[in-house]
């Protein structure tokens, strides 16, 4: 076990350098004893990082000899293919086991992306009261404030006392591992305000709760949009919110980590639909899914580079005249789309965040605008200069300056109205806007420049 540890070596973060290694050298050995000391000490998102890394043998091993110590948090860290994985790997005791100790939210984001058969395992590995619970939340839609929320609630009566809720609380044996506020309700289960611990401890007992209830108290119907939520969260620094059903009754409550993971999520989807690759997840996809996702996107991009290269087409004869242009053209292209790709990335991430919005929509046009302007007549001297020296023609310098500008204030134009448009047409602007964009991009580019050079140099 020893030479194990000693080859695992400290690292400032992310997992400790050469773990991965030492961990399948435990597993092949069979030395339960040194792998429970390397995995021990790690947090759950350290160990789900983990098993990303290693391949499928060596994780089947490593679960096999490594009984009992998969957990419901090692679980829920796991993206959704690899997650699968595991749960089949487990015994229906080790899942019970790993799923008996997590929130009602936790299991409902542990099993909505399961198929059937592995959803039933999963449930059959919970209380009854906990299935009941977790089976009312997989009813509600998708992506929902009612898939989000937990259903462990600490609430009290509007008429209690600070004493009394401490009373309360103390006498009680099912509390939530982690909870934020005291929710107040009416006799009829309405919310009306809540009161945070820390207040709740530092009131003498006489105080009425009602005297205490914080300004930030707001509610989320149950199929409200879980990314609504989370946009709420972060915009009125929210630690915990109430979920009502659609009679306005306390059914759960949703937590800022929760919120968080849902924002993170919705970052992560923006970056890989601004890329092209739309649902990909994780680096242990399978090949094929991998595949079917990024396809459809590439064959986007041949129909817009073979538009692009129709637009060539129309100029074969400029090109032939002067072959100083074929070796330019994609300057002028590639600036074009660099500088299109800035301004839409800005743009997603503002329509995301709600702050581009019909009210400064034709501010933030003209800004970007302006900026491909400054940017092209910048850029336009630079490559003035340099087509000229490096090809003896100053009218050639002039081509590619005037084309460079022209690219570069359409760019920025169409970098932030294209996500808008689309935005309105209720088209996810992060999926479909990068192709557009290029395609305007490469089309205004060589059609500028080419189309000059005929008028100008020939």
């Amino acid at each position: 076990m020893s030479d194990v540890m000693e080859t695992v070596e400290e690292d400032n973060e992310g997992l400790p350098r050469n773990l991965v290694s030492s961990v399948v050298d435990a597993v092949d050995l069979g030395d339960k004893s040194a792998l429970d000391d390397l995995l021990d000490p790690l947090h759950a998102a350290d160990i789900a990082d983990l098993l990303e890394q290693m391949d499928q043998r060596d994780r089947a091993s490593l679960l096999a000899l490594w009984k009992g110590g998969m957990d419901g948090e090692i679980l829920s860290e796991l993206g959704d293919d690899l997650r699968e994985e595991v749960i089949d790997a487990l015994g229906p005791a080790e899942l019970a086991e790993a799923v008996r100790e997590l929130e009602s939210d936790d299991v409902v984001d542990l099993v909505e992306d399961l198929d059937e058969e592995q959803q039933e395992q999963v449930l059959d590995a919970l209380d009854e009261g906990d299935r009941v619970a977790v089976e009312k939340a997989l009813a509600y839609p998708e992506e929902s404030a009612g898939r989000l929320m937990q259903m462990e609630v600490v609430r009290a009566p509007s008429h209690w006392t600070v004493g009394e809720a401490i009373d309360f609380l103390r006498a009680s044996d099912d509390l939530p591992e982690q909870f934020y506020h005291v929710i107040l309700v009416d006799p009829r289960m309405k919310p009306v305000g809540y009161v945070t611990l820390g207040r709740l401890l530092g009131t003498p007992r006489p105080i009425h709760l009602t005297e205490l209830l914080e300004p930030s108290f707001r509610t989320f119907r149950v199929d409200q949009d879980e990314e609504d939520v989370a946009y709420a969260f972060n915009q009125y620094h929210l630690i915990s919110a109430p979920v009502v059903d659609e009679d306005d009754r306390l059914v759960g409550v949703i937590t800022i980590d929760d919120a968080m993971i849902v924002l993170d999520e919705e970052h992560e989807e923006d970056i890989l639909r601004l890329a092209g690759v739309d649902g990909e997840s994780s680096l242990t996809d399978k090949v094929i899914a991998t595949t079917k996702r990024r396809f459809p996107w590439l064959a986007v991009n041949l129909v817009t580079a073979i538009l692009a290269s129709l637009v060539i087409a129309l100029f074969e004869d400029v090109i032939a005249g002067l072959v100083a242009l074929a070796v330019l053209m994609p300057i002028v292209a590639s600036m074009g789309g660099n500088a299109g790709t800035q301004s839409l990335t800005v743009a997603v991430r503002s329509i995301a965040t709600k702050d581009l919005t019909g009210a400064n929509v034709w501010r933030v046009i003209r800004r970007e605008v302006l900026v491909g302007l400054v940017n092209g007549v910048a850029f336009a001297v630079v490559m003035g200069i340099v087509g000229w020296v490096w090809f003896g023609q100053p009218m050639l310098g002039v081509v590619i300056a005037l084309a460079m500008v022209i690219n570069m204030v359409v760019a920025g134009l169409a970098g932030t109205a294209i996500p808008v448009i689309l935005d309105k047409l209720g088209v996810d602007p992060a999926l479909a806007s990068g192709a557009f964009v290029t395609t305007v991009t490469d089309v205004v580019g060589f059609f500028a420049f080419l189309g000059l050079a005929a008028v100008i140099l020939l």
